[in-house]
């Protein structure tokens, strides 16, 4: 929690103080700053030609944690979080609530691209604010988070236009899966629209997925029409599909890259996914292997099966990336697999 010493070597709280009591600046779960005084702090900055990094930071999954565990959990998250950013902001950087799980902060030490970098690299790595277990009474929920950022006066001259460039990078980083940072570039994200980003909705993509599929003639194309369909809509990097040989396969390239025969041992459910390989190591050491070698940390798996008989799988995996699935994504994956599935069981064809 922020004291009064602390915040009054900026001139703007070191006024304010004079007229408020602290208790009544910060927000009594989190001890972060309020909304209206973290905003017109950044106003106070801007009317005074002051250069900084401002950032909006959107935990992940946040709706699951309190859902899943309570309420009492989801205030320790925020809790726990709060304090890390406080500890990580000191002495260059003052942090606000923006409201529910939606932060605000103010970086007045790094300015250009690199440095801006190294500070998000810093909050994701090393256990450091996010990608880590908050460890609280009962448990230790893993938190991700989403992060939009953007330079005054590089990126806007007025607060406006920055907060509007910070909301933008924001929904692109939703839109990549989450859990990463996006600083502003004007000549990759000035033209981004958060209506395109936010409109494409679960019917296109499967709306979409379908009419590619069907257009496909074979087997290959179909996979390679449903690859580069979700290429795109779930921001993924390859798609893997494994037969009853149990063999791996890149779509891209369709050559075997692995064998798995333990990848049943996982699949209770139709669709499977986790960000933590790691666990696999007991249950599916084959798959674990598979994943170890190619640095795959986070996979996504949906039965392509019909009337109870297994076919085969489709399987994303991401490379060095603790990506959160969506249940979107889920559902997304659980469509294409009925799609194949369907298609094969119809054909009396393998998936090899």
């Amino acid at each position: 929690m922020y004291t009064e010493e602390s915040l009054s070597v900026y001139p703007y709280f070191k006024k304010l103080l004079k007229k408020q009591k602290l208790v009544n600046v910060l927000d009594s779960l989190t001890g972060l700053v309020l909304r209206p005084y973290i905003i017109e702090f950044v106003q106070s900055l801007v009317k005074d030609g002051v250069p900084f990094t401002f950032a909006i930071m959107d935990l992940d999954n946040f709706k699951f944690i309190n859902d899943t565990y309570g309420h009492k959990v989801g205030d320790g998250v925020l809790m726990g979080v709060a304090h890390d950013l406080i500890d990580y902001l000191e002495g260059f950087g003052i942090a606000g609530r923006f409201g529910g799980d939606e932060f605000l902060f103010v970086n007045l030490r790094d300015i250009t691209y690199d440095d801006v970098k190294l500070c998000y690299q810093g909050i994701y790595e090393n256990f450091t604010v996010l990608r880590k277990n908050v460890k609280l009474e009962n448990c230790s929920p893993f938190i991700t988070g989403t992060v939009g950022s953007a330079t005054y006066p590089t990126d806007a001259q007025d607060y406006d236009s920055l907060f509007a460039l910070i909301d933008k990078t924001l929904y692109r980083g939703k839109t990549k899966g989450r859990n990463c940072y996006i600083i502003y570039v004007e000549s990759k994200h000035k033209d981004i629209q958060i209506r395109n980003l936010s409109g494409h909705g679960l019917y296109a993509t499967v709306r979409n997925l379908a009419t590619v599929f069907d257009a496909a003639e074979t087997v290959h194309d179909k996979l390679q029409a449903t690859f580069e369909t979700l290429k795109d809509d779930m921001r993924i990097n390859d798609l893997f599909y494994i037969g009853r040989d149990h063999k791996v396969r890149s779509v891209t390239d369709h050559v075997d890259v692995a064998y798995v025969p333990d990848i049943g041992k996982l699949m209770t459910e139709e669709v499977y996914s986790t960000n933590d390989y790691e666990k696999l190591q007991h249950v599916a050491p084959l798959l674990y292997e598979f994943l170890h070698e190619w640095l795959l940390e986070t996979i996504l798996i949906a039965k392509v099966q019909m009337g109870g008989e297994v076919l085969g799988y489709l399987m994303c995996a991401e490379y060095r990336n603790r990506r959160i699935w969506q249940e979107d994504e889920c559902a997304i994956m659980f469509f294409a697999a009925r799609l194949l599935s369907g298609y094969l069981f119809g054909k009396g064809l393998e998936l090899k």
